[in-house]
């Protein structure tokens, strides 16, 4: 039993599981904690799971579990809530499995890329997002809603200043205070002009989209509250770390809008003047969580995210223009984009160089280019060696028969298991703390077969990290 769990809230835990399953519990596993306060943990009978969810906000929990009550009934895809008890700030709820859509979209994309069944998920997603906004949305209760009920003029304020304190001032990108705040007040004017009449989700995004036997559920919408259309497409086609290719979020775009007008109709034109704007306004937003989880509370996941978001934006100022005259916010978008460009090319110079150096021992150990004195070198003196094999001596570390005889020898196979997990464990510990040099050196009798085969075959694989550089040398290449 997690012991972070109360006798009275494991008492409830247990009584809704039972009253659910018929089973009694056998054992409760905490869950990953995410960006929120809430806690989940998996509870398991003998046959069947179901996820116990404690938060203390109450005004939140009444919010999440009105909404799903709600969705529920009008037959949306949503988790089933089995218990509740406000007092102890717990419910218990509908296990939907543990892949998103974003798992699932990291998942393939590492084979694939953005394939057809990744598509496939999105358009599924975003087929579904009309109906949470227009039909399930007519029956809510909207008194439930929390922190507003409608994300109007001081909820979106909240999330410009948010940008402004959490992000701009901690970034370090200069603006005039009154100026900005003058664009923000006519930029949510603006963005007030469209119909805010509809249930807006807030946090639509590829994390808050389970994916269980190949459909779509939704999870996470106890900000939700009265809203514009374009804000829940925007949220989920501009997700930062899903960094959806462009062509792409067109055609899902497309497949919105039509998924929308089967419901009802709509103007085109006006619907993306005003979708823009709720782009930026979303990615303003995300841009303040992820200064104020990142830079303030140190949590530097987060802070993986923003160059994705800075590309995004970096896009819309290039491809997009608002019908709204706002010059200093503008101008805050173009320093910060033009600051975070600057920024990935000092750390692109700054990148992990990775020197890896084949030689001869009959020439010495080489010197360390960085100045530095350190990094590895590795003896593979203890490899069988193929330059003893007649067939071999003319050849080297680089030629195709060498390489296919050296593949085959278990020494040389343990040999560069053990070398190279001690590489990976300097090259992370390194890339983490911005260093910039490591030297690598593999020695052998003459520097032609073995340790260019290993020297090779290290280069190969850090190649594939995108934070370093690998400068490979075989320094008796002269003498082969």
């Amino acid at each position: 039993m997690t012991q972070t769990i109360n006798e009275k809230t494991n008492k409830f835990f247990q009584d809704a599981f039972r009253d659910w399953s018929g089973e009694d519990v056998a054992t409760i596993r905490a869950m990953p904690a995410h960006g929120s306060d809430r806690r989940y943990y998996r509870v398991f009978g003998e046959t069947r799971t179901a996820i116990a969810a404690m938060n203390h906000d109450r005004q939140e929990n009444e919010a999440f579990l009105s909404f799903s009550k709600h969705f529920r009934a009008e037959g949306m895809p949503v988790p089933e809530i089995y218990g509740e008890d406000l007092e102890l700030g717990a419910y218990l709820e509908e296990d939907l499995g543990d892949d998103t859509l974003f798992s699932k979209l990291t998942e393939l994309r590492k084979d694939d890329g953005f394939s057809e069944d990744v598509v496939d998920l999105y358009e599924k997603t975003i087929d579904l997002l009309p109906r949470f906004q227009v039909v399930a949305g007519k029956g809510i209760d909207y008194s439930k809603c929390y922190p507003r009920s409608s994300f109007d003029r001081r909820s979106m304020l909240w999330d410009l200043n948010y940008f402004k304190y959490y992000f701009l001032k901690l970034s370090d990108v200069p603006f005039n205070e009154h100026d900005l705040e003058e664009d923000f007040h006519s930029f949510i004017e603006f963005l007030l002009e469209t119909d805010t009449e509809h249930f807006l989700y807030r946090d639509f995004q590829s994390r808050n989209v389970m994916i269980r036997d190949g459909e779509p559920y939704f999870i996470d919408y106890q900000g939700g509250r009265k809203g514009a259309l374009q804000y829940d497409v925007a949220s989920l086609l501009y997700d930062a770390k899903a960094n959806i290719p462009q062509e792409i979020r067109a055609r899902l775009l497309e497949r919105y809008l039509e998924s929308l007008e089967r419901i009802q109709p709509i103007d085109r034109r006006s619907f993306l003047d005003y979708y823009h704007g709720y782009v930026l306004i979303r990615i303003m937003q995300a841009l303040g969580a992820y200064g104020y989880r990142g830079y303030y509370q140190r949590k530097d996941h987060f802070l993986a995210s923003i160059p994705f978001a800075v590309k995004n934006l970096a896009r819309l100022l290039e491809n997009a223009s608002l019908p709204v005259k706002i010059p200093a916010l503008e101008g805050v978008w173009r320093k910060l984009v033009e600051t975070h460009e600057k920024k990935t090319a000092e750390e692109k110079r700054r990148r992990l160089t990775v020197s890896i150096v084949s030689f001869s021992y009959r020439r010495g150990v080489p010197e360390d280019p960085g100045g530095n004195g350190g990094g590895f070198v590795f003896d593979c003196r203890a490899v069988r060696n193929p330059g003893r094999i007649e067939k071999f001596m003319d050849l080297a570390g680089v030629d195709q028969p060498v390489i296919e005889f050296l593949d085959d020898e278990e020494g040389a196979r343990k040999f560069a298991e053990a070398a190279f997990a001690l590489v990976d464990q300097s090259v992370e510990n390194y890339v983490n703390r911005r260093f910039t040099n490591l030297m690598v050196c593999f020695g052998c009798t003459g520097g032609q077969h073995r340790s260019v085969y290993f020297a090779e075959r290290l280069a190969a694989r850090l190649r594939k990290n995108a934070d370093v550089r690998v400068e490979l040398t075989h320094r008796e290449r002269s003498r082969w």
